[in-house]
């Protein structure tokens, strides 16, 4: 039997999805292999702020990345981080609009993320 991961590890993965930016840059690599300037084009984040996530997402083991002549690929490092990024979806399906409205999470809201479409106002 498969012992639980202790709550601090745990935490410490979450605190990767947990961040617009580094998010944003793995629901775009789910889809498939990307070079940095693809990830700047796609999400709207700086080369450097891309560079940083991406290197922070490598060396926590989210992302793999693959040099391919003069650019660097980076891809998601295994289908659990795409399986899990499905489940999150999963779950905001059944529940969004609980956890938007949540005032214990007002930290991040859909206008700050990287890559968000303006979203109009409630009446």
């Amino acid at each position: 039997m498969k012992r639980p991961a202790p709550p601090h590890l745990l935490a410490k993965l979450f605190r990767g999805f947990g961040d617009p930016s580094r998010l944003s840059i793995l629901l775009l690599l789910r889809t498939g292999p990307r070079r940095v300037s693809e990830v700047v084009a796609a999400t709207g984040l700086s080369q450097p702020n891309a560079s940083m996530h991406l290197a922070c997402l490598w060396e926590c083991g989210l992302v793999e990345r693959e040099p391919q002549g003069r650019s660097v690929y980076y891809r998601v490092a295994s289908s659990s981080v795409t399986q899990l990024l499905g489940l999150a979806e999963g779950i905001l399906s059944a529940g969004g609009d609980r956890i938007e409205c949540c005032p214990r999470y007002r930290g991040v809201h859909a206008k700050d993320a990287p890559g968000a479409q303006a979203v109009p106002p409630d009446r």
